[in-house]
């Protein structure tokens, strides 16, 4: 099999990598940093092809399917993205829009370009790695958190039509909480709660994409958070969620 990871030089990403090495996949990892993709194709114990793209270039990921399309990918792990704190008057427009060029741009076109391939084979798996965030909006954090509730959307939507369909295809979309990756560094903000490592996220999503779970939540505590979130009036989840967040900066 081959998997392709984009966001694969660290965090998610990486452990993703270093899992899926261990089964043998070979594997295509994405990222900016070709020092850091170099370094980790001479440690994984399988065949590494190394891409060094940004993907918030919408030219950049179209180049990145034209040199993937022959490959027959089996495994789409849209991972790349980043966050942003501070009041949406306030935070860097170029920024945001740079952050829904890959959060949200780069995830649609690889989705659907590979996943048109994937129907023509009848095979394949698309992990598309959203947050906890996208089951709410997020004051102090709006443009992130509306670019995870289009992949969670776009995902889920995508899974019923592929079943309907009577596609081989599995479609899953990763909603985890707080990781422990250089996300927060580069968002400006610190966790309020204890994160789980990036290492337990990765194996635990690749375990339930193989068992074609939709949803898949890390942890006990996001589980039960994310079910009693749905019973809390939006203005109190609203004052709730900027509480929250206000506590994160660092």
């Amino acid at each position: 099999m081959k998997a392709l990871i984009t966001g694969a030089s660290s965090g998610i990403g990486l452990d993703m990598a270093k899992y899926l090495a261990t089964k043998k996949i070979e594997l295509f990892l994405v990222s900016r940093s070709k020092e850091k993709l170099e370094s980790i194709q001479k440690e994984l114990p399988t065949k590494v092809t190394v891409i060094v793209a940004d993907l918030s270039s919408e030219q950049k990921v179209k180049e990145l399917y034209a040199f993937v399309k022959k490959e027959n990918i089996d495994i789409l792990i849209n991972n790349a993205g980043f966050g942003k704190f501070g009041n949406f008057t306030e935070t860097n427009i170029n920024d945001e829009l740079e952050m829904i060029d890959l959060n949200i741009k780069a995830v649609h076109i690889l989705t659907k370009l590979l996943l048109k391939d994937m129907e023509e084979r009848n095979s394949g798996y698309i992990l598309n790695v959203a947050s906890s965030a996208a089951f709410q909006p997020g004051p102090l954090m709006a443009t992130y958190y509306a670019t995870k509730s289009y992949v969670y959307q776009l995902t889920e939507a995508i899974y019923y039509e592929e079943k309907k369909k009577k596609k081989n295809i599995h479609i899953s979309v990763l909603c985890p909480g707080p990781v422990d990756t250089n996300f927060n560094n580069v968002a400006g903000v610190k966790f309020g709660v204890k994160p789980m490592t990036s290492k337990k996220v990765a194996k635990y999503a690749i375990d339930k994409m193989f068992k074609n779970k939709l949803l898949i939540i890390p942890g006990f505590t996001m589980k039960l958070t994310r079910f009693f979130v749905r019973f809390i009036p939006n203005k109190l989840l609203l004052r709730m969620t900027y509480n929250i967040q206000k506590k994160k900066v660092n």
